[in-house]
């Protein structure tokens, strides 16, 4: 498992964007040698050094820090689409070879290179800046069906310097099932899975995490308790963000 390259973008205005600004940064390019992954403040943009990001209200922030995608899944819309994707073309900070993205568990840690841990706290939920920059007819539909996946946002646990070729190793696997492609699913596809998503409550992203509680708060959970009856089975406690 390998990281194939490391991605950042400059902001620039485009009319394809609901940021108030009327930019984005998600046109994002390969950078040669090494560059530093740090927690970003609260509120704040993204943890890759030289990386620009537009719109806080849903990107950047500390559980929101850094976004990887697989090479592999470039590969399948590329086979789908017949158009090519070089890495960053997703709006992807890491693109990375061999390892299984969308599957990983939802508080699952990656070592990349010699010292920065980064930790998975959900997928990338579509928007309109994504479908413009991608100019598709249908994105957004599309690719929350796909069975290539979202990709996966991450908080940097041990800070540092990354660069292309270093290797990715799992070194963290939380115990419970909950997927970056289940959580996906459940909240583009199915609500009604949202409750059961909660037992990865602790390390889920602040939107997704929201969006789960306000769904099993409203119409309860499976087994028909809601949120707040079950929050101590469920080891809740959120990241303080």
């Amino acid at each position: 498992m390998e990281l194939l390259s490391v991605n950042v973008g400059q902001d620039r205005p485009v009319a394809y964007t609901n940021a108030p600004s009327g930019r984005t940064g998600i046109d994002k390019r390969p950078v040669d040698g090494p560059v530093r992954v740090d927690t970003p403040a609260p509120g704040g943009a993204s943890g890759v050094a030289g990386d620009a990001v537009c719109d806080l209200r849903f990107h950047g922030g500390p559980d929101r820090a850094v976004y990887a995608f697989a090479r592999e899944d470039l590969d399948s819309w590329e086979a789908e689409l017949g158009r090519s994707f070089s890495p960053g073309s997703f709006g992807e900070n890491l693109t990375t070879r061999g390892l299984d993205v969308n599957n990983a568990l939802i508080g699952e840690r990656w070592r990349i290179g010699d010292e920065v841990v980064l930790e998975v706290t959900g997928g990338r939920i579509p928007c309109r800046t994504f479908a413009g920059f991608v100019e598709e007819a249908g994105w957004v539909r599309r690719f929350n069906a796909s069975a290539a996946g979202p990709g996966a946002l991450l908080r940097v646990v041990v800070p540092g310097e990354i660069r292309a070729g270093d290797r990715v190793e799992v070194v963290h696997r939380p115990a419970h099932e909950i997927t970056v492609a289940r959580l996906h699913h459940a909240a583009t596809a199915d609500r009604s899975l949202l409750p059961e998503t909660l037992v990865a409550a602790e390390w889920m992203e602040s939107g997704l995490l929201e969006l789960a509680r306000t769904y099993a708060e409203k119409y309860g959970t499976k087994d028909g308790k809601t949120d707040r009856e079950t929050d101590g089975a469920t080891g809740g406690a959120e990241h303080g963000e």
